[in-house]
């Protein structure tokens, strides 16, 4: 009889032991791991830059699991690949969120998916980091944290950022060609959105620039040839192409078909590898940045950043990524997932609604874009950190504002 009370004080023990160290979010030490769920677009239009955030996200979390991980669990990421189908986002969240049953979530790679992945995260109240996603005023969630802020008027920013960069030339752009991707992730630096219509048109008339040339086009476009022929034909000052991707290589490839190259371009969101395999057709190609590893902002992000950067630089090396430095998407995800590492921690468990309280009332120091501070009436996009980069040498330079310049704005090519 002994022995019988015995076994079952041994057998309730064991359960009691492995119950408790399965547990989750009482900050205590357990072998079960913590897994986050989101998707990117691994194959598609968006898979050049899809490709980034999974190194990216790798990266973070091998040093996060090496570091204790998060609670005293070791952190897993489950990916699926959306295909780059913002239709696919929504259902695929949901199986990660309820059939899945994952932890903790970080948003997908374009704006309009991030909108699309938001409504699931609002409906299952989870907090949502994501790293590329800056249309402000969409935003509305008020549990959604923003990797990459732009502002609460990025149709603002963006174009008098850019014009007041050139303003700085001997003689700066008076003619434009405005290339613009339908897309919610590039459309409203153009036409502004909702109510509010101030957008580059607008703001280039303000500074009396002329836009001779408005060309919107699908997102789904495979044929550049007639939008080439409306630039070469009017052969403005600056094209400025709204888009993302390989979007301006396309532009690009397909005016150098017609023998034409414009003397300077700009190009929103790109991916930053395939303009550089441009080669010198690509030298003094404009874009936007909130980091990019050159000296002075290096100097000024924190402690661990260069071990970041070679780490990086690494694994996008085996990854076969064309472009292998740390840049704007890269230090992006990396401000995802910071900002989500320290909702957990700060919060002490994954519990949502208390994750979400604590970013609220708390700063998130981050790596490489300092401390990030979030204001729910301001749909929680802190103060930008956005500079303008130049290919130049074949490399991507910060050449605006001044302060986080580390080269200098240089004027147009000879067409």
């Amino acid at each position: 009889m002994r022995t019988k009370v015995l076994a079952v004080f041994v057998v309730a023990a064991l359960a009691a032991t492995t119950a408790a160290c399965s547990k989750k979010d009482d900050g205590g030490t357990t072998s079960t791991p913590l897994v986050v769920g989101s998707t990117l677009s691994l194959t598609g239009a968006f898979a050049a830059t899809g490709i980034i955030h999974k190194v990216a996200g790798e990266a973070f979390i091998a040093r996060l699991n090496a570091n204790g991980g998060l609670l005293g669990r070791q952190v897993e990421w489950k990916v699926l690949d959306d295909q780059s189908d913002t239709a696919k986002v929504g259902q695929l969240y949901e199986q990660l969120i309820s059939q899945d049953k994952v932890d903790a979530i970080l948003g997908p790679y374009a704006t309009p998916n991030i909108l699309a992945t938001m409504a699931v995260a609002e409906r299952h109240g989870l907090v949502l980091p994501h790293h590329t996603a800056v249309l402000a005023p969409q935003l509305t969630y008020k549990c959604q944290f923003p990797g990459w802020s732009i502002g609460p008027t990025p149709n603002q920013f963006i174009p008098n950022l850019l014009f007041d960069a050139l303003a700085t030339l001997p003689q700066p752009p008076k003619k434009i060609a405005v290339l613009t991707s339908q897309s919610g992730s590039a459309a409203f630096v153009t036409n502004g959105f909702g109510n509010d219509k101030t957008g580059l048109l607008t703001i280039a008339a303000q500074r009396g620039i002329e836009v001779v040339v408005n060309a919107p086009y699908p997102p789904t476009i495979s044929d550049w040839g007639s939008i080439a022929a409306q630039v070469a034909g009017a052969k403005p000052d600056l094209v400025i192409n709204n888009g993302l991707g390989v979007d301006t290589v396309n532009a690009l490839t397909a005016m150098k078909q017609l023998g034409y190259r414009p003397p300077m371009t700009f190009s929103l969101f790109p991916a930053p590898g395939p303009l550089l395999g441009l080669g010198a057709d690509s030298a003094g190609v404009l874009s936007v940045s909130i980091f990019e590893p050159n000296a002075p902002l290096i100097s000024k992000a924190g402690a661990d950043a260069q071990a970041i950067i070679d780490d990086y630089k690494s694994r996008a090396t085996t990854a076969k990524i064309p472009y292998t430095a740390f840049e704007t998407q890269a230090a992006a995800s990396w401000n995802a997932w910071q900002i989500l590492a320290a909702s957990i921690k700060g919060a002490g468990k994954v519990d949502h609604k208390a994750m979400c309280d604590w970013l609220h009332a708390n700063p998130v120091d981050t790596t490489f874009s300092g401390r990030l501070t979030f204001d729910a009436s301001k749909n929680n996009f802190w103060a930008p950190t956005l500079g303008i980069k130049q290919i130049q040498n074949g490399q991507w330079v910060m050449v605006w504002p001044s302060d986080r310049a580390a080269g200098t704005l240089v004027g147009p090519t000879a067409s």
